[in-house]
């Protein structure tokens, strides 16, 4: 039987295995010394002066917005073309969301489309870096300065990508996630990251029941702490993160290589001033193919093949939502669009030169006939 190719794999070795270890021998298991640490190099890697480790990507973006001072009759503007995590986070906050479309190449927020929305009375932008490449972080941020509006940079799925050398998370406040399989995993998680002093202290008062001591509270807050347990598995995969990412891009690059003249199939542009760390390897299956994204997602099945679609359709597009009295809907035709064309193959850096071979050739054989 032929050997399924998983659309995300995520290995943790020996050096997890000794630090966890360590982690529960000391019997400091929650926001001790092993969270310090991490928080300490994730700063330096995205060059800022603080990085501080939250329970999951959800919690970094509501704290972010809330150590912002942003909430009720706020307005927010977001993709339309993201995880429920980034809307949802804006209604945590108390905020209203607005949207904003998307660049057609690398399916972020648009510039151009976002300097038509934005008002002065825009409190926040919250950029989405997709499946592992910034968005034009650097004209969104002169387009909010503009507008006195805050840049929360949704990084969950872009550690180690950068913007013309600068890192992903030194925009404005930046949040990421550790999800089970995000480029490191730990199963839950996140970290944010910014250089403001004011902002990072009362994001740890935030995380931390609103104390800065024991009973000594200042503001209400959340429990949003980071495990010791999770930062030890964070650690060691940040250290290898760089080679990781390599090897990603690595296979990106075949994957294209073996694509790029496929009637009907769009593959992933990489924008010529970024770093792309390809945490998704997602195509866009157009009208021009023999076959429609389901159809090839079933064939790909067929033959052991995992797929994703990331993301099925916009974000506001669930009745939940559209019925939401603080999020406001516009027509977003690129984002719409898109979400019925694209399809996430495998990527991940376990991925065999053979597994490559047989990704290419089933997408190959089904679309040519």
């Amino acid at each position: 039987m032929t050997r399924p190719i998983a659309i995300t794999r995520v290995e943790l070795g020996d050096a997890e295995e000794q630090l966890v270890l360590e982690v529960l021998r000391s019997g400091h298991l929650v926001q001790g010394p092993v969270v310090g640490r991490l928080e300490e190099a994730f700063a330096a890697r995205c060059s800022t002066r603080h990085a501080v480790a939250v329970s999951s990507g959800t919690a970094a973006l509501v704290l972010a917005l809330e150590a912002l001072g942003i909430g009720e009759g706020d307005e927010v503007i977001t993709t339309p073309f993201t995880f429920a995590a980034t809307l949802n986070a804006i209604l945590e906050a108390g905020a209203t969301a607005r949207f904003s479309d998307i660049d057609i190449d690398d399916y972020t927020l648009d510039p151009a489309e976002l300097a038509r929305r934005i008002t002065d009375g825009t409190r926040a932008v919250i950029p989405v870096d997709l499946y592992g490449q910034a968005a034009a972080m650097d004209r969104i941020s002169l387009l909010a300065a503009r507008h006195q509006a805050a840049v929360v940079e949704d990084a969950a799925q872009a550690h180690g990508a950068s913007l013309r050398g600068r890192p992903v998370g030194s925009f404005g406040v930046g949040c990421f996630s550790f999800y089970a399989t995000k480029n490191v995993a730990t199963g839950e998680g996140g970290i944010i990251t910014t250089d403001d002093d004011e902002i990072a202290d009362r994001l740890r008062i935030l995380r931390n029941q609103g104390m800065r001591a024991r009973y000594e509270y200042e503001l209400p807050g959340h429990n949003y702490r980071l495990t010791d347990i999770q930062a030890a598995l964070a650690l060691p995969q940040l250290d290898r993160l760089d080679d990781l990412n390599t090897r990603r891009a690595r296979n990106a690059s075949r994957l294209s290589e073996g694509l790029s003249d496929l009637t009907g199939l769009v593959t992933p542009v990489v924008k010529p001033d970024r770093i792309h760390v390809f945490h998704q390897y997602s195509v866009r299956v157009t009208d021009e193919a023999r076959l429609d994204r389901d159809q090839l997602a079933a064939r790909m099945a067929k033959q052991g093949i995992e797929t994703a679609v990331h993301y099925p359709r916009v974000v506001y597009d669930a009745d939940c939502y559209r019925r939401h009295p603080r999020v406001v809907v516009d027509p977003m035709p690129v984002a719409e669009r898109v979400s019925g064309e694209v399809l996430s193959l495998p990527v991940h850096p376990l991925l065999s030169d053979d597994d490559l071979e047989r990704i290419v050739t089933s997408v190959r054989t089904a679309l040519r006939g």
